[in-house]
């Protein structure tokens, strides 16, 4: 599984999120709301330490990760980190 972003939602993510050199930021598997790959689950994001790394990507010094616990909601497809202008947040793409 692959992680990219385009320009623009890693902005947000430095900004918003306030990631500096050296963060890391998980993707995490969350009970609620909806996804395309999954009814009642959605992805959530949140600044931590890893436990079990099952898939990374480094940008600018900050690690972006899954752990191998929740590579399950992904279903063998990459994950694409795109800006939403019109909400002004990151939106989510899931491809094989």
């Amino acid at each position: 599984m692959n992680i990219s972003f385009s320009d623009e939602a890693l902005k947000w993510f430095k900004e918003e999120m306030d990631i500096e050199e050296g963060d890391f930021v998980r993707f995490y598997v969350r009970y609620g709301g909806s996804s395309p790959l999954h009814e009642s689950f959605s992805l959530g994001v949140n600044k931590e330490e890893p436990i079990d790394m099952g898939s990374k990507k480094e940008v600018d010094g900050t690690t972006f990760f899954v752990e191998e616990n929740d590579l399950w909601f992904f279903l063998e497809h990459d994950l694409y980190v795109n800006f939403n202008e019109k909400l002004h947040e990151p939106s989510y793409e899931y491809k094989k």
